[in-house]
């Protein structure tokens, strides 16, 4: 049986296996970082712990600034629209980085006591901010070109190091440390150096162009509008936590932030599925093939729907293993922010069209509006409806938010003469319905135990019986991507 899979293996093509090895490497480091929670909580008082995760927040923000995103979705656009030049791009971007980060580092240097004051943090986190935000720029730039050209070999060391090494030396320091919130900023700096310095230097020393003019300018040109937009998003995803707590209460603030997380867990399958996707459909677009980016778009939308459910009907058992019985009114909420989960993948297929055409003036509104009427909807609900209010905010907010990008995209489409539209509007909706009828009706489940394993039961021989159409689909998704290689 062994040698029969691995035999199978071998003849997968780069493509499939490089998808399986970056979907396993995105499980792993989502694993570890969930097996390490336990142990910080319990290593650090709640003082000690709520002062890190400010200093996250910071960090979340303050990089956005710093480095202007130009790691996120621009540099993929560049790679692929500069392809001849891929190697003079990547390292220019990183030459740009170090420069927006080093005149951010002077700034702060020459006015720290403003600063410290603004943040409420010690020059020590301050640094810290300003380096890891490099070096994970740094990173994010050479693990997409590794996804890019399907290099999995060094993506999955890299990811199996960092995700091992980092909370280890973290659990060694603060362990021995009284200032145990800078002994685990420390450690998380001491493994981004060693790590993430690598990448830097490799990507440089490939293409040997710190500066090239015409690629600074294309960078800055559109991430500068988009640092709103990204701002914004962390509005969207953290606003409701923040509010929660001043309206209703601490401790409904951290069982909505329970349930937020076991619902993102699933962020990690749509996240490498759509890393593997993107690098595709820009050049699909840049080859004018629209009409086939629809197929791979449905199948792909399915299955994140599918893993989805799974995660709801499994939604009061995950909160038993990860949290006290305090928490459990936390299944409450997972099915709402799990059903915004999947929305929010459908953003990508039609943001593709803004990046690629340039027009980043319609992210930044669709985020904005999105965060505003966020915000609004927590103000008007929480108080009426108490913390379950916020998952389906959220999920509104969410719904609003990627109905203006299929409107935009379908404005841009136009504008750049694109008779047929990429995706058809009904099919959407019938797959979103369908998948938002079965997660409401299993939410109504959740106190009959016996109906919930029916489901269950049922969803499990229907997944055996169509386990051959959605292998199908699987390979579908890689072959698709295979051809526009070989093209």
């Amino acid at each position: 049986m062994k040698a029969e899979i691995l035999k199978k293996y071998e003849n997968f093509s780069v493509e499939i296996k490089a998808s399986i090895w970056f979907l396993i490497g995105a499980f792993f480091q989502k694993g570890i970082a969930m097996i390490s929670t336990p142990i910080f909580t319990r290593i650090m008082n709640p003082e000690e712990y709520g002062e890190f995760n400010v200093f996250n927040s910071w960090l979340l923000i303050i990089s956005i600034i710093v480095t202007c995103q130009i790691s996120a979705g621009v540099y993929t656009q560049g790679i692929v629209k500069f392809d001849s030049e891929k190697k003079e791009f990547s390292s220019s971007m990183q030459g740009l980085n170090l420069t927006l980060v080093l005149f951010w580092i002077i700034v702060y240097t020459l006015t720290k006591d403003f600063w410290n004051s603004l943040f409420q943090l010690s020059t020590f986190q301050m640094y810290a901010i300003l380096i890891i935000s490099w070096l994970l720029a740094a990173y994010n730039f050479w693990a997409i070109e590794q996804r890019v050209d399907l290099k999995y070999r060094q993506m999955l060391m890299m990811t199996v190091f960092v995700t091992v090494f980092q909370p280890l030396i973290c659990i060694i320091l603060v362990m021995n440390s009284s200032n145990k919130v800078d002994a685990r900023i420390l450690g998380i700096l001491f493994v981004d150096v060693v790590a993430y310095l690598y990448c830097f230097v490799s990507q440089f020393c490939a293409g040997r162009k710190f500066f090239i003019r015409q690629y600074w300018k294309y960078s800055l040109l559109l991430c500068i509008p988009l640092i709103p937009h990204y701002l914004s998003q962390i509005v969207m995803s953290s606003s409701d936590r923040i509010m929660i707590e001043r309206m209703v209460g601490m401790k409904a603030a951290g069982i909505y932030s329970l349930a937020y997380s076991v619902s993102q867990i699933m962020t990690v399958f749509n996240t490498g599925l759509m890393q593997t996707i993107e690098p595709w459909l820009y050049k699909k677009i840049k080859k004018g093939e629209i009409e086939d980016l629809s197929g791979i778009a449905y199948k792909s939308i399915v299955g994140v729907a599918v893993v989805n459910v799974l995660l709801i009907i499994f939604s009061p058992e995950v909160v038993r293993i990860f949290a006290p019985s305090e928490y459990y009114d936390a299944i409450w909420v997972i099915p709402p922010v799990a059903m915004s989960v999947f929305v929010s993948f459908l953003y990508a297929f039609f943001a593709v069209f803004e990046f690629y055409y340039e027009k980043t003036k319609y992210i930044t509104i669709a985020t904005l509006v999105g965060a505003v009427i966020n915000i609004g909807l927590n103000y008007l609900l929480i108080p009426h409806f108490g913390y379950y209010a916020a998952g389906y905010t959220t999920l509104i907010s969410y719904m609003l938010y990627v109905a203006m990008h299929y409107v935009f995209m379908n404005k841009i489409c136009k504008e750049n003469g694109i008779a047929k539209r990429p995706y058809d509007f009904r099919i959407l909706l019938c797959i979103s319905f369908v998948f938002f009828v079965v997660s409401l009706g299993i939410l109504f489940t959740y106190k009959n135990y016996a109906i919930r394993y029916t489901v269950l039961l049922i969803f499990i021989v229907g997944t055996f019986f169509l386990r051959k159409k959605i292998k199908e689909i699987f390979i579908a998704i890689i072959r698709a991507r295979e051809r526009a290689e070989d093209r």
